[in-house]
This record gives structure tokens, C-alpha cells and sequence, in this order.
């Protein structure tokens, strides 16, 4: 699978992000990488945030869940256009955070 698959892969589902990280173990794709970095941010940013805003008030989770879901969408559209789209203001420290995958 090329590393433009598995960086879409690994966008759909976290059953598609342990299959894309498991191929990129198997064969390493920097582009691959790059994306499932950015997946994984953007998954454990959401659920962290999401358990936070909820103790607070629902609406407020709500409105992070509408964040997250853009930052999701600005790093698919980067992983199917073939360019690295980082997540603004925090996607260089997942970068940073998950280099060992």
C-alpha cells in the first residue's frame, strides 16, 4: 500500500488507524507517518478535551467535538492531496510527541 493510502486509512476509524500503523511498521512511509502522527493528536486531544468540556457543560463539549471533527477534516484533505497539512497550533507537537511512530 502506498504511503498516500495509509495516511487516508488511518483516518478512518481507529480500526483504519492501527491497520495503517501496523503497514507502516512493516514498511515505513515518512508521508505515512506523518499523518498517523497527526491522527493520533487528533484523536487524544478530542477524547481529552471531550471528558473535560462535558464535566463543565455539554455544550461546550459539543462545540470542542465540532473543532476536533475540522481538525480532522483540514488533516484528511491533507493526507489525500498528498500534502502535509499540519493541524493549526497543535499539530507540530504531535509531531513531536508521537515521533517514535
Amino acid at each position: 500500500m502506498s504511503g498516500k493510502g495509509k495516511a487516508i486509512l488511518a483516518h478512518i476509524t481507529l480500526i483504519g488507524w492501527i491497520v495503517a500503523l501496523i503497514l507502516n511498521l512493516q514498511k515505513r512511509d515518512s508521508f505515512a507517518s506523518y499523518y498517523i502522527r497527526q491522527y493520533l493528536g487528533i484523536m487524544v486531544v478530542g477524547f481529552i478535551g471531550n471528558i473535560l468540556f462535558m464535566a463543565i457543560h455539554n455544550a461546550l463539549a459539543t462545540v470542542w467535538m465540532i473543532i476536533i471533527l475540522v481538525a480532522w477534516l483540514i488533516s484528511l484533505v491533507g493526507a489525500c492531496t498528498d500534502k502535509k497539512n499540519e493541524v493549526p497550533y497543535i499539530g507540530r507537537y504531535f509531531q513531536e510527541w508521537f515521533k517514535g511512530l
